[in-house]
Formats: structure tokens, sequence, C-alpha cells
């Protein structure tokens, strides 16, 4: 079973984001990097940062690191292009790195409306290790490409700070939490010995089917391998046996619906955010059916 490309085609100009439109054209060889790095520019602010809902369920205009995480992706969809945000982005998260090298999961928002409330009544005094490793690991990708990227101290910092939480994460850590975790020692695989030995201590939380039902979270909601593991060849694919990853590509390729696009199995906060998740997520179904040599 494979994807129908025409029909998710449709799907997204029907109703994604440009941004994702962007992407899932850069996607297929339909644009160029520019394209995609010139969408994301609209939710970029003067402190370098990035808002505006580019995190759709953080609707606010601020600055956040969730939005940092949105921002990181495209642009390692877009590498080997480089664009000089990059660096300027990891400036405005050094000027909100805590004094203990991590970020907080989110900052004030002056207006909820649109907004989760995990994000809204987040602690901005607290460092997450979910919020620092989902930035720092996406950064790491990035930074194979951007010398820039590689060479700022933001990064080096919020390196240290996960690999040091990592290390003391506990046995019973939030999916989510742990599904970041893994995907930042994934990426730091590549430069960091320790990384590796990381991910043997995190081995024996990832279940024999490799799902993680996310506590607090949508009924039925899970974090599954292929959200953790995308990529063959990768450290992160060890932990996962290979006939979980081949059940759960076959999974993923099912999962199209008769609109064209992927379903979400988690709530969202506004009517655009709803849309905008099956956007993101249907480009996210593309590059991992395309990665897994499925497309």
């Amino acid at each position: 079973m494979t994807a129908d490309l025409a029909a998710a085609a449709s799907f997204m100009a029907t109703h994604a984001r440009l941004l994702d439109r962007r992407r899932f054209e850069l996607l297929l060889g339909g644009t160029d990097p520019a394209a995609v790095l010139a969408a994301v520019d609209g939710y970029r602010n003067p402190d370098g940062g990035y808002g505006w809902g580019l995190e759709p369920d953080l609707r606010a205009p601020e600055s956040q690191p969730g939005g940092a995480l949105h921002a990181f992706e495209a642009f390692v969809d877009a590498a080997p292009a480089t664009t000089p945000h990059a660096a300027r982005l990891c400036d405005w998260l050094l000027s909100v790195t805590l004094p203990d090298g991590g970020l907080p999961f989110a900052l004030p928002v002056a207006d909820p409306a649109g907004c989760a409330p995990f994000w809204t009544q987040a602690d901005p005094a607290a460092s997450a290790l979910q919020s620092t490793a989902f930035a720092a690991g996406t950064a790491l990708r990035l930074a194979a490409h951007d010398p820039a990227v590689a060479a700022h101290p933001w990064l080096e910092r919020a390196t240290r700070y996960c690999l040091d939480a990592i290390e003391v994460i506990g046995d019973e850590p939030h999916a989510i939490e742990l599904s970041f975790a893994i995907r930042f020692l994934d990426a730091a695989a590549d430069t960091r010995p320790q990384a590796t030995a990381l991910l043997e201590r995190l081995r024996p939380l990832i279940p024999d089917d490799g799902v993680l039902p996310v506590a607090g979270g949508s009924e039925g909601e899970a974090i599954r391998p292929l959200d953790v593991a995308p990529e063959p060849g990768r450290p992160a694919r060890t932990l996962y046996a290979p006939e979980v990853v081949d059940a759960e590509l076959q999974r993923l390729a099912a999962g199209q619906q008769e609109d064209g696009g992927w379903l979400v199995d988690f709530g969202s906060f506004s009517p655009a955010a709803a849309l905008e998740w099956r956007g993101y997520r249907t480009v996210g179904a593309v590059a991992v059916l395309k990665q897994n040599s499925l497309l």
C-alpha cells in the first residue's frame, strides 16, 4: 500500500497553510528551498524568534520555543540552502535561555485566544527538557548544513543541558518528553558519543509494540514509533524491532483519508489549528513514506 499523492496535493491546496503547502511542494520537487524560507519568514518577529501561530495551538504573536521548533523544521527542509535567520533564531534562544542552560516550556502570552492551556499556563522561570530537546534536536540536524548554527553558543549550552537532563530522566517520563529526548539523542549521536549510551539507557522505556500512550491527552492519543524514529539507518530506529517498523509504515500509508490528508490523534484548541495540524501531519506522513522508500 502506498499514498495517493494527487489526493494529498488536493487536500493541501484545499486546507493547508501556505508554509506546509510549500514544504509539501519542496518534498515532491515542485518548488525550491527559497519558497519554504519565504513562507516561514512570515512568522518571524523583530527579536529573531518565531510566533504568530507557527505552533498551531499557540496562536499568540510572541516568540516562543515552540515556534523555534517549527522554524528549525522548515530550515531543515530547505537544507542545504541556508538562511541567516537560523543563526538569528539561535541568538533569540540564547537570550531566553535560563541559567541552567535550558529553555522554558513557554514564555508569557499576553492574549491567550486560541492557545492551548498547557502553553499559556507554563512557568517561564523553569527549564523544560521537552522544549529544550525539541529545539536543540532539530537545530542539531540543521547544524550539519549550517556552520553558523553549528558554532552558535546557544546550541552548545542547550545540548549540554539536554544530555545532563536525560542522564537523570527517571523511569517514567511523559511520552512526549521521552519522544523528544530520543529524537534529540538521535541527532546528537553524530557528534556526541555519549548520546549513543544514553539511547541505550532509554531503550527499556520503549514497550515491545513501540507505542507510548500520552498521559492526559485525548482518548487513544499516543506517540508511535515513526513519530520518534522516522528515518531508516538512524540510531533511534534501533529501538524498534524491524517488524514493528514495517507494520507502522503500512499503518501510516493506510491512514490517508478520503479527502487525501492524514489525521492527528490529539485535540486542537481552535478550528484553524485543527486544519493546520492536518496539513502539517500530511507533510510529515508523505516525508516518512518517502524516506522509507514507500513512494
